[in-house]
């Protein structure tokens, strides 16, 4: 019988259409970045201080040094006190120079917030400062619990729903309450918009590679994961310069929401997944979508052919309990989520701590943004020429390497120390490329969105936790670093477990996908390196 890798191979499996549906899906990568940079600047802290406007009741014309001088206890370095003031008194002005005050308590009356770098941040807008420092982590902790609700919303639970709906329906709310949040009149309005923000995040990416792989031929199939990854890289840059030249958050957030609303009206056109439809017996729908695809990319498909492919067939029940009832998928699942879970833990880690390596947070982020432009050409080549395991195995061994490594430099040496950082998290950006090229080249078409989403939640689960790992260098600033470094380093040796799957059809069954029925290849080749091939899987 034959498959859908043949329609592909006559219609063209990568022609005009592929690419019109492959930009597409890959341009609002654009803009996703937008929204995990922004917790990087909207979150970043303040060069703050006590209200202590108590003292110009008694002093009037006192400068604002002498203000401070006389309200505010110093550090040992000579800087004054972030959280604490001396007591206010109902001394005299001249009582209180001559004797000065002695004691202390926290801001009573707020705090006064002079910082040079940015006119408006989530810290300065909410106070979040002092005994609320730490509240803001939270805050990033809440945008990735959402992207987690939304790996789990839009996998498993809207599969029946087919790609095209869920990518709808993520990016409309991610329109919305990208808006919201820059609304926002406190911080639990804040909360909740970041988290649905998160949620919608989550499942556009989860279905958007889904459905560009599904129409793309095995030549060409790394592209869905990695032309995405590419420009969210130019994201992160194009991002850098907004908020380089406007430095209110409210107004960034605004910015962010003019080419959402783009995306929004174009997002209806994309066309659906002609294997989901097959797969559901949408058998009319799908035809009608292989004629539309030839006719774009000029090319003409056999009447034998079509008909032999939509044959009607018994629909392929999928789920979660068909992932897990398959020794054989159980395991790739299991050794590939926690890949993904150790490589989304090292990149989020690593990125969120931007602004403590040393250098001037603008150029850290730069420096990250442009690695990350050629390490998905580098990972697109790596695919083919070294296949998927060897690619993914050395990504998460070197990559853990080499953030232990950082550990052996001394922390005075903030260039070494970002050099190193910048491409553990070059080489964890690769990993995380590979996981997603790898969850669809893995599992068959009826589970294919389940298993992308349940990977992707473990993932999401260590992006979530990232913020809390870092804040494990309260006990030790080692701890972090050793923490995502072991676990890369252990995922990278678990990934020998897998097959390789470079240059195979997407398995449309179950028995396809154990290696039971020999994926078909993609061009022809002689029956010894079909053999070897099968024997691989």
């Amino acid at each position: 019988m034959a498959d859908f890798g043949e329609i592909l191979e006559n219609i063209g499996d990568f022609g005009l259409f592929q690419k019109l549906v492959l930009f597409a899906l890959c341009f609002p990568n654009l803009m996703l970045p937008f929204q995990l940079s922004s917790l990087v600047f909207n979150h970043a802290d303040t060069n703050h201080h006590c209200n202590v406007d108590w003292i110009l009741q008694v002093g009037p014309n006192l400068t604002k040094e002498e203000q401070l001088n006389l309200t505010l206890p110093r550090l040992p370095d000579g800087s004054f006190y972030p959280c604490q003031m001396y007591m206010p008194v109902d001394w005299d002005l001249s009582a209180i120079q001559e004797y000065g005050l002695n004691e202390t308590t926290t801001c009573t009356e707020g705090w006064v917030h002079n910082d040079t770098i940015y006119d408006s941040t989530i810290v300065t807008d909410f106070d979040l400062v002092c005994e609320n420092a730490n509240i803001y982590r939270g805050a990033q902790t809440i945008y990735f619990a959402g992207v987690l609700v939304g790996a789990i919303l839009f996998g498993p639970l809207l599969e029946s729903f087919g790609r095209k709906r869920a990518i709808q329906i993520a990016m409309v709310l991610m329109l919305i309450f990208t808006a919201v949040t820059g609304l926002s009149p406190n911080f639990y309005v804040y909360l909740a918009s970041q988290f649905i923000v998160g949620v919608t995040l989550g499942g556009f990416r989860i279905n958007s590679i889904v459905l560009a792989t599904e129409w793309i031929g095995v030549a060409q199939r790394s592209y869905a994961a990695c032309l995405s990854q590419v420009l969210a890289a130019f994201g992160q840059v194009i991002f850098l310069a907004v908020v380089y030249f406007n430095r209110d958050w409210r107004i960034n957030q605004f910015i962010m929401t003019a080419p959402l609303g783009f995306i929004v009206i174009y997002i209806w056109f994309i066309p659906e997944s002609a294997r989901w439809l097959l797969d559901r017996g949408r058998t009319t729908e799908a035809k009608e979508l292989i004629q539309k695809a030839a006719a774009i990319n000029k090319r003409t498909v056999p009447d034998s052919l079509l008909e032999e492919v939509l044959k009607k067939k018994p629909v392929e029940k999928g789920g979660i309990k068909t992932l897990f009832a398959s020794r054989v998928l159980r395991k790739y699942f299991l050794t590939l989520t926690f890949a993904w879970f150790a490589v989304i833990l090292a990149y989020y880690s690593l990125s969120l701590n931007v602004g403590r390596f040393g250098l001037n947070i603008f150029l850290n982020q730069l420096i990250f943004g442009l690695s990350e432009i050629p390490v998905h050409f580098l990972c697109m080549w790596s695919l083919e020429a070294a296949g998927r395991k060897v690619s993914l195995m050395g990504a998460l061994i070197v990559g853990g390497l080499l953030c232990l490594l950082t550990l052996a430099i001394p922390q005075s040496n903030y260039i070494a120390i970002a050099t190193l950082a910048t491409c553990g998290r070059f080489l964890m950006n690769a990993g995380g490329s590979i996981c997603n090229v790898y969850f669809q080249e893995l599992f068959p078409t009826s589970i294919r969105q389940t298993a992308t989403g349940l990977g992707s939640t473990a993932a999401r689960a260590a992006s979530m936790l990232s913020p809390v790992v870092n804040l494990l260098e309260i006990y030790h600033y080692t701890i972090p670093t050793l923490v995502i470094g072991s676990l890369a380093l252990a995922s990278g040796i678990l990934a020998f477990l897998l097959p390789e799957t470079r240059r195979t059809e997407l398995p449309d069954s179950t028995e396809a996908a154990e290696g039971k029925r020999r994926p078909k290849m993609s061009s022809p080749a002689t029956k010894d390196c079909e053999d070897i091939t099968a024997t691989k899987l």
